[in-house]
């Protein structure tokens, strides 16, 4: 059995350290099994810890915007006041809807936090924590998150409610529309890494992010992708599946105590998923910035340990969010899809032949 090794900066020994001592000490079945434990419970307390956060980030951000105040009374600065909104909502009675389809009104919710599980396990979150590492990360990505407006649309249609169906509707042919803009934009950056495995692209930004590497289409493709990621989520100015003046809650109307309560949180997770992609593709996911020819500057950046750049990347893309929704009026149905038919889509389509040509003449940092 080797010795337990714990550096901060590659955390890969820790885990081989744990890996080794599972099958040293259980058959090779169970250490398996111990392994899908160990990582789905840590991936299920961090999915927790983060979406009450950012619940708790979202109204504080929202009154900053409107000159407010936001959550002061309930713990210090009003930081418990999600884990008391979470225990109220847990509280709540489940309503159960007449002539509903009771089994894909209940199935509806946990399709769409299964499918937040399934994304967040590709996640490279420091050197060493990464749940699956397929040399199809982005294409494994992009298809499985697409799933997720399968549980909104079952959702809809399940709850026998036509501002819910409308709801659904909506989100539907939202998302399905903005995953093109999505996808395009993480293949402009595949054409310039040359791979679509998450930590082979990390690891290419050791020297200089992504989004500094490939010139104006790089950050053209960031733009984008910001923008179409928003709208993928159902966010502000694109909340328009959730719009409360005219469809009250959207596709979950219907919704009461802990089914609502994984919607409301599946959005934040969406949310972070996003901002985590962001970060990984375009400022380099874990990897310190760095400026060519500056030793000292890299030596103190090479300093902060790999898990706080990448959560504090992520952060900062969620705040950009955040700032979008409290900024911009909702976009009406048809200008949210003429803005993406007729101006990202194309605009995308330009930039990968773009990409590829600086990537072909070796014009790239």
């Amino acid at each position: 059995m080797q010795d337990f090794k714990f550096n901060i900066y590659d955390l890969s020994s820790f885990t081989h350290w744990v890996d080794v001592s599972l099958y040293s000490y259980c058959t090779p079945f169970w250490a398996m099994m111990w392994e899908m434990i160990i990582i789905g419970v840590a991936m299920l307390l961090f999915y927790a810890v983060i979406g009450l956060f950012l619940v708790y980030a979202e109204r504080k951000v929202c009154a900053f915007m409107q000159n407010r105040i936001g959550p002061n009374r309930v713990g210090p600065y009003g930081f418990i006041q999600t884990v008391a909104d979470l225990v109220k909502l847990l509280m709540k009675e489940l309503v159960i809807i007449r002539k509903s389809d009771k089994f894909l009104f209940y199935l509806a919710p946990f399709i769409v936090i299964i499918v937040n599980f399934m994304t967040m396990a590709a996640i490279p979150f420091a050197k060493g924590i990464h749940a699956i590492d397929f040399n199809i990360g982005v294409l494994y990505i992009m298809a499985i998150s697409s799933m997720g407006v399968i549980g909104v649309l079952i959702a809809g249609w399940s709850s026998n409610n036509k501002f819910s169906m409308i709801g659904a509707m909506r989100s539907g042919a939202q998302i399905v529309s903005y995953e093109l803009s999505v996808g395009f934009s993480l293949i402009t950056m595949c054409v310039l890494a040359g791979s679509m495995q998450l930590s082979t692209i990390v690891e290419g930004q050791s020297e200089c992010w992504y989004i500094f590497q490939g010139h104006i289409p790089a950050i053209i493709a960031f733009v984008i992708f910001l923008i179409a990621g928003t709208a993928e989520t159902n966010r502000g100015p694109f909340d328009l599946a959730e719009a409360e003046s005219e469809l009250t809650a959207g596709y979950h109307t219907e919704y009461s105590g802990i089914s609502f309560a994984f919607f409301y949180l599946a959005e934040y997770i969406n949310m972070f998923i996003i901002a985590s992609i962001a970060a990984t593709v375009f400022w380099g996911g874990w990897m310190p910035f760095h400026i060519s020819g500056l030793a000292g500057f890299n030596n103190i950046m090479d300093f902060i340990p790999p898990f706080i750049w990448y959560i504090g990347k992520t952060f900062v893309i969620i705040w950009i969010m955040m700032w979008f929704k409290w900024t911009f009026p909702r976009l009406r149905i048809d200008q949210l899809l003429t803005l993406e038919w007729k101006y990202l889509l194309p605009i995308n389509l330009v930039n990968i032949i773009l990409m590829a040509l600086i990537v072909l003449m070796g014009w790239h940092f």
